[in-house]
């Protein structure tokens, strides 16, 4: 199929009304497939600004900035009847729980479905091109999705993320019948919808994981503190992503060169006339801060305690053993989390297992006796 390949027009949800009627249509559908996309190029706290859904006869556009109430789709999302197909699901849910709170249950993610199956490349437009011939045009990667009017262009390859996620399913559910492999990939689910949010909050003293790295000497790190919380002032205001403002490499070049004119401004490598027109006071007067401030002391590290990080190790090892006999991605076997959670809980029968987050009926029956094996050497 052509790169530009017409697909069948898509509804696009822009009215409470429209939304309401929706969402009735949707009552009696047994899988949606969905994706979201935001602005986090283009804004200091991106948004969702589009909802794409698809049924298997229909595909549906949702601007959630042009809609009143939109959190009846949350209980579509919640809906344990109704499976949610979605490709790479995890930054979709932080999303939508972030903005909207919607959590999603009866999951299936294609993109884990693939790594399960064997699949070397597994992005979406490598799975469209090998099933169904279709080329994704990826110039729209970066799009404003908060410019209203989107072209149509945009909107199309917007479509284009869910209309053919039905077909793929049952594709990579055939695949995963025939392996034997189905149950364990409804836990690799599971794993997928276990994410933590994190709240989204200024971290004063992320200047450290910049300057660390690049051996900064104290004074110079005193510097890149006064820049760091500099930039993400002129972020806010301007509604910008930092990294838009200024880039780290240019903070940390200026927090080594230490210019207090604008004559030494223009020497900083990366650092480009329009930015010293527009910051170049701003960032001077933070120089001279950093000069004569008082040096800042370093964070402790959060190191965790020296057992359980020993039976980390420990079960973390026995987890990239296991993949390369199973020829799969380490992360298939068990989440980072439920490593933890064991080292923790250190459970000692096939019962206690059950009760660790990670384990369903089919890991517990594949990996307890050897997991559990473990556990008694470690203690």
């Amino acid at each position: 199929m052509a790169l530009n390949s017409k697909l069948p027009p898509a509804m696009y949800i822009d009215t409470q009304d429209s939304f309401e009627s929706f969402i009735k249509s949707l009552a009696d559908e047994e899988q949606i497939a969905v994706d979201t996309e935001s602005n986090n190029m283009y804004a200091y706290h991106g948004q969702v600004c589009l909802i794409q859904l698809s049924t298997r006869t229909q595909d549906y556009i949702i601007d959630p900035l042009a809609i009143e109430d939109i959190h009846a789709l949350g209980d579509i999302f919640a809906d344990k009847s109704i499976e949610k197909i979605f490709h790479a699901a995890e930054y979709d849910l932080i999303c939508m729980k972030r903005d909207f709170n919607f959590e999603v249950k009866n999951l299936f993610d294609t993109m884990a479905a693939s790594r399960l199956v064997g699949a070397q490349h597994f992005g979406l437009g490598d799975l469209l091109l090998q099933y169904f011939g279709v080329e994704v045009d990826k110039s729209h990667q970066r799009d404003n999705w908060g410019k209203r009017p989107l072209p149509k262009d945009s909107l199309t390859y917007a479509q284009m993320d869910t209309h053919y996620l039905h077909e793929l399913r049952d594709n990579l559910h055939q695949s995963l019948l025939e392996l034997d492999r189905l149950e364990e990939a409804q836990e690799v689910f599971e794993d997928v919808l276990r994410i933590e949010i994190k709240e989204r909050e200024f971290d004063p003293h992320g200047f450290w994981k910049l300057g660390r790295p690049r051996k900064l000497n104290r004074r110079q790190m005193a510097l890149l503190k006064e820049l760091y919380i500099l930039r993400d002032e002129l972020a806010r205001e301007e509604d910008q992503p930092p990294f838009k403002v200024l880039s780290n490499k240019v903070l940390v070049n200026i927090a080594r060169d230490q210019p207090l004119d604008f004559r030494s401004l223009h020497r900083v490598q990366g650092l480009g006339h329009n930015d010293i027109q527009m910051y170049g006071d701003e960032i001077i007067d933070a120089v001279q801060r950093g000069r004569s401030s008082k040096v800042p002391k370093q964070p402790p590290r959060d190191e965790p305690d020296p057992i359980l990080a020993e039976r980390y190790i420990a079960l973390h090892g026995w987890r990239k053993d296991c993949a390369m006999e199973r020829n799969l991605d380490s992360s298939l076997i068990l989440a980072k989390g439920t490593l933890w959670e064991l080292a923790r809980e250190m459970p000692q029968s096939l019962e206690d297992l059950a009760n660790v987050d990670g384990f369903g009926t089919w890991r517990v029956h594949e990996y307890g006796e050897a997991i559990l094996d473990l556990i008694a050497k470690l203690r």
